[in-house]
């Protein structure tokens, strides 16, 4: 099974009701999922900036109150992914050969 690159596996899984949500994928933000948010306090991994954003790009879609339920390595981990769609495909230093 192909392993999709933006999807979080979370460290501790939310409960919804009686469904545990052990993963979520994230959807690359358009400029209106970005409304409110400054860009520069997203790029530095900015808490409330995320908490606004990710409720926008999850799927399955996560509330308010389970963002702010996120286990903190799981929040860095959703961070990263965030700030890795803000990045240019010509800033992209991964140093990756096609």
């Amino acid at each position: 099974m192909e392993k999709k690159d933006n999807v979080v596996e979370f460290e501790t899984p939310l409960l919804r009701g009686e469904t545990e949500i052990k993963s979520v994928e994230l959807i690359k933000p358009t400029a209106g999922s970005l409304r409110g948010v400054r860009l520069a306090d997203l790029c530095q991994s900015d808490v409330d900036s995320l908490l606004t954003v990710l409720p926008r790009i999850t799927l399955p879609a996560l509330t308010k109150a389970e963002c702010n339920a996120l286990d903190p390595v799981d929040l860095i981990a959703l961070g990263g992914k965030v700030i890795g769609f803000l990045q240019s495909k010509s800033d992209d230093q991964t140093g990756r050969t096609a």
